[in-house]
């Protein structure tokens, strides 16, 4: 009986300190996990605020996207009203040419040393024309006025007679220079 009790007890020793060394397998493998625990925490705790982050900066760029559009498209609206705007300018000033017929040369003004066109000031550097709008080739059908009346023999040869500067005469060639007027009555394709 002592042998047996012995071995009873050597047993329960045995099997005590393998209960101890398996606790303390466990106590390790649980602080291990404990730990790795906290890392994903931390981890975890991380990427919240990174994710947090990045969806209030995607808020802010969506939002500044957005106002961004809607300057773009209010812009876009705006031109497209002012385009519409100078067309219907463009139409009004096309018509109202349209109705325009060639201008009536002009008198000769009271003032000879001004520009019957311009009214510019004749000096040393801007010499002064006299209009030589000569018809005899063009024939009588041209010789008549707006209103019907015929021409006279003296008017044939210079329609207005008018001073002009430089800037308002065209170069006839050997026939002199004329007036703007005289010559896109002459030449109403030049209009």
């Amino acid at each position: 009986l002592p042998q047996r009790l012995a071995s009873l007890a050597a047993a329960a020793r045995e099997e005590t300190w393998q209960s101890r060394q398996q606790l303390q397998a466990q106590r390790q493998e649980m602080a291990r996990l404990q730990e790795e625990l906290s890392r994903a925490r931390q981890d975890g705790e991380r990427w919240a605020s990174a994710l947090q982050r990045a969806q209030r900066e995607a808020l802010e760029r969506e939002a500044t996207r957005g106002a961004e559009q809607a300057r773009q498209q209010e812009l876009i609206r705006d031109m497209k009203a002012r385009l519409l705007e100078l067309l219907r300018e463009k139409d009004a000033l096309w018509q109202k040419t349209e109705g325009i017929d060639t201008p009536v040369p002009s008198p000769v003004p009271r003032d000879p040393g001004l520009c019957a066109r311009c009214h510019k000031d004749f000096r040393l550097l801007s010499r002064r024309y006299n209009c030589r709008w000569d018809m005899g080739e063009w024939g009588v059908a041209l010789a008549q006025r707006r209103d019907g009346s015929a021409l006279t023999s003296c008017s044939l040869s210079r329609l207005c007679q008018g001073k002009v500067c430089h800037t308002c005469s065209v170069d006839m060639g050997k026939h002199g220079r004329c007036c703007l007027i005289c010559y896109q009555q002459r030449h109403p394709q030049a209009t």
